[in-house]
């Protein structure tokens, strides 16, 4: 008899441990299956929110198909006590353990409004934006010109709702004295600016900060981050460059990041300037020519001059040798990347080839044969717009 009870339980303990292992089999699989939902979610942590509240709310958003389990699994996974408050889009069919890990890794709100700040080489703009649900991408709402128009009320209230995403997004190639009064401009941000910091110190980016921030600091954090840039690239540069500091190959990107906007054509730009120094020969790049007329202040919007060409500054790279004294303007990492690895050619001119890119050329005659085409389609242009 008790050896049949003793079988009996045996069998049940065996079967209830099948039945356990099939349960946690089970959701381990929920856990880290594809998600129910089949669009891209918003998912909201509020600040405080504990990891119950969260994953019912997800449930009933659709976004995860059990509480208990999301909460297990974030239990089991050691994140459990590891909210961070914020906004995070989570794409269509997003597992639990992928949610969880969004949620607990933290960073800049990922979706819901968002509030850019573009500082932009010939202007500035503001754009508000909102994640659609359906395609799971921003779309723009509200967009204005700080310069010339106060901020709409849809900006101003999106400034102030505590998950908005607030950021100020640097275009390459833009003077320090635009970061600055972009930054003047920029009313989600906080304190006074005493100097301009230097030309070609503030890496081009986008950054990430909270309402009232203070301007010093943010152009301190860009100011740190074009440092560590430069640096980076110095160091794993190539042997034989003409330049002797980072300072001098930062002036070099200045110059490459203004005479080009397409990234194929970066380092032969570079290359070419490159060539010349190493030949003795003046860099005659028209951008060091507008930096010594407008200081940085803005743009020229005009062609040069005869007299600005023929006039010495300490930025006319057709009147003075080697490079200019400082960068005119603030060359992203692209740039500098460039302008320590030009490409190995032995091109020493180019031109606009009337495609938007430019024509290289070995040869002064090479290059004024190019110079005749460019002038051939410039002329064509004007007539056809009956110029």
């Amino acid at each position: 008899m008790w050896k049949n009870i003793v079988s009996t339980f045996l069998t049940l303990a065996i079967v209830l441990l099948i039945a356990v292992a099939a349960a946690v089999a089970w959701a381990k699989a929920q856990y880290q299956g594809e998600g129910p939902s089949a669009i891209a979610q918003c998912v909201q942590v509020p600040r405080g929110a504990s990891l119950t509240a969260v994953s019912k709310t997800l449930q009933e958003q659709g976004a995860i198909t059990n509480a208990y389990i999301f909460r297990a699994g974030a239990d089991q996974a050691g994140k459990s006590r590891d909210l961070k408050f914020g906004s995070y889009l989570v794409p269509a069919g997003s597992s639990m353990e992928d949610i969880v890990a969004a949620i607990t890794a933290g960073g800049p709100s990922t979706c819901g409004t968002e509030v850019i700040y573009r500082v932009g080489v010939r202007a500035d703009s503001v754009v508000l934006r909102d994640i659609n649900p359906e395609t799971g991408a921003y779309e723009e709402r509200v967009k204005y010109d700080p310069a010339v128009e106060d901020a709409p009320e849809a900006i101003l209230s999106a400034e102030e709702q505590p998950d908005a995403r607030l950021r100020i997004a640097v275009a390459e190639g833009v003077t320090s004295w635009q970061i600055v009064e972009a930054l003047k401009r920029a009313d989600f941000l906080s304190g006074e600016v005493s100097e301009v910091p230097a030309e070609g110190t503030l890496a081009p980016d986008s950054y990430d900060v909270a309402n009232g921030a203070s301007r010093s600091d943010l152009l301190a954090q860009m100011a740190n981050r074009q440092t560590i840039i430069l640096q980076e690239a110095w160091d794993a540069r190539p042997f034989g460059l003409p330049y002797e500091t980072p300072e001098e190959a930062l002036i070099m990107a200045s110059i490459v990041e203004k005479e080009t906007g397409i990234p194929d054509e970066r380092e032969t730009v570079a290359s070419v300037f490159v060539n010349r120094l190493e030949q003795g020969m003046r860099l005659e790049t028209d951008p060091t020519v507008i930096y010594g007329v407008t200081e940085g202040r803005g743009v020229l919007d005009r062609g040069l001059r005869r007299s600005e060409l023929d006039t010495r500054t300490d930025w006319n790279t057709y009147q003075i040798d080697g490079l200019p004294p400082t960068p005119i303007a603030n060359p992203g990492r692209a740039a500098i990347q460039a302008a320590l690895n030009p490409a190995d050619t032995d091109y020493i001119f180019f031109v606009a080839d009337g495609s938007g890119g430019h024509q290289f050329s070995r040869t002064l005659e090479e290059h004024n044969a190019a110079v005749a085409r460019w002038r051939e389609i410039e002329a064509q242009r004007g007539s056809a717009s009956g110029g």
